[in-house]
């Protein structure tokens, strides 16, 4: 091969690298801006639905929805159980993080008013696909899960809180979190859950946001 035909070769070659970066940049460019886009509109849904459903809906507020974003995104929540859908409003904030983790949401919910409200939400939030929701007593229907969980948010009936824990605990893995709302202001209808998670020592317990309503943050340690 002539010295000439090898750097007509190579600069082929090097147009064609170029043009493939070009294209993984553009591609990558894209799909970032899909993300911002998206998460912006998860963002308006969010605030709207603080600003006219709270009545009635026993909502967490922002800042503990932030705080439910941080944490499932930080251990790469994959499996997350939420007990008390509501509206939908801090499972919204569980998907902010799920959008990012390839994860999923499975939301337990009573009321059907709520239900019919919380899938409405899902869909203009975008985030329909990443969430099963399930209509019915949680205290029976959690009994159905199998896999292994990530986190589990537990909002629903406080006083309800440890048989839920005594249920779910087994499927949360090693690592995992289970949340629980409402740790501050609804205490008195939690002591014994309260008592399980601070003497079990098997887990590790951390209360958070106490200026407000409160959240406890359990960690299953690893063996």
């Amino acid at each position: 091969m002539t010295a000439s035909r090898r750097c007509l070769l190579i600069a082929c070659a090097m147009a064609a690298l170029a043009v493939c970066w070009a294209a993984l940049g553009k591609q990558a460019k894209g799909k970032a801006s899909n993300n911002t886009e998206m998460e912006a509109r998860i963002l308006r849904v969010l605030e709207d639905m603080y600003r006219r459903q709270q009545q009635g809906m026993w909502n967490i507020t922002p800042e503990d929805g932030k705080l439910l974003r941080v944490l499932t995104e930080a251990v790469g929540a994959k499996n997350v159980v939420e007990i008390g859908t509501s509206n939908g409003y801090s499972a919204i904030w569980l998907c902010l993080a799920l959008r990012s983790t390839g994860g999923k949401l499975t939301t337990h919910e009573i009321d059907a008013r709520r239900t019919s409200l919380a899938r409405a939400n899902f869909r203009r939030a975008g985030v329909n696909d990443i969430v099963t929701l399930i209509e019915g007593d949680a205290h029976k229907t959690v009994t159905k899960l199998k896999e292994p969980i990530d986190i589990l948010f537990l909002d629903a009936d406080q006083s309800g809180n440890l048989d839920y824990l005594n249920k779910l605990l087994p499927l949360v893995r090693p690592g995992g979190l289970i949340l629980a709302h409402n740790t501050t202001d609804l205490e008195s209808l939690m002591r014994d859950y309260l008592e399980a998670v601070t003497t079990n020592p098997d887990l590790e317990t951390v209360f958070l946001h106490k200026h407000d309503r409160g959240i406890g943050v359990t960690l299953k340690k690893r063996q």
